[in-house]
């Protein structure tokens, strides 16, 4: 399936297409050439674009290092919390894959990866943060089919793998501030 069908049958039609992705065969490779790569572009790429526009104070060379350093240490927390996924599913009575894990993780950022199209416009930043709070719903329409956690137990889980997603950005957001300096404060907003 192309990239563009699926990112809009996960945004309009997650509990059709998570059965889908659960029983299509995924690499690690395929995953992140295919679908991870290219989609978690947006919004680095948005945010880039909108801040050379609107915040022309922002020099070049920070904003560009702020994309970049956004985007490659995006593609390592991707990694880093599908492993997490992977073995907290277990914990909840579902199956430790990091394969299954992956495409949870890579699905479910699907609404805040498009969302991250809003940052072109920086007055636009409440509809990304829409889009996100939307991706929170596919994660939840994707805990049973992709990782097989029991419904019952998959809110629980649910909470768990956010938690760990929301303390993975917080200390990629540290980095990034930690290399670039307070010139990112500008782009985030």
């Amino acid at each position: 399936m192309d990239i563009v069908t699926r990112a809009k049958n996960m945004i309009l039609s997650p509990a059709r297409e998570w059965p889908v992705v659960a029983s299509e065969p995924a690499s690690v490779a395929g995953l992140y050439q295919g679908y991870i790569i290219p989609l978690s572009a947006i919004p680095p790429l948005a945010t880039l674009i909108g801040s050379m526009i609107f915040l022309p104070y922002v020099s070049f060379g920070v904003l560009i290092l702020g994309a970049i350093l956004t985007y490659v240490l995006g593609l390592i927390a991707v990694f880093i919390l599908a492993w997490i996924a992977a073995r907290l599913a277990a914990m909840f009575g579902g199956v430790n894959d990091f394969d299954a894990g992956l495409k949870f993780i890579a699905f479910g950022a699907t609404a805040s990866w498009v969302g991250g199209i809003f940052h072109l416009i920086p007055a636009l930043w409440i509809l990304s943060l829409l889009a996100s709070i939307y991706g929170i719903y596919l994660f939840y329409t994707g805990v049973s089919p992709v990782m097989n956690v029991p419904t019952g137990r998959a809110v629980g889980y649910l909470i768990s793998v956010l938690v760990a997603g929301i303390l993975v950005f917080i200390i990629v957001f540290a980095i990034i501030r930690a290399i670039v300096g307070t010139g990112m404060h500008a782009m985030a907003m």
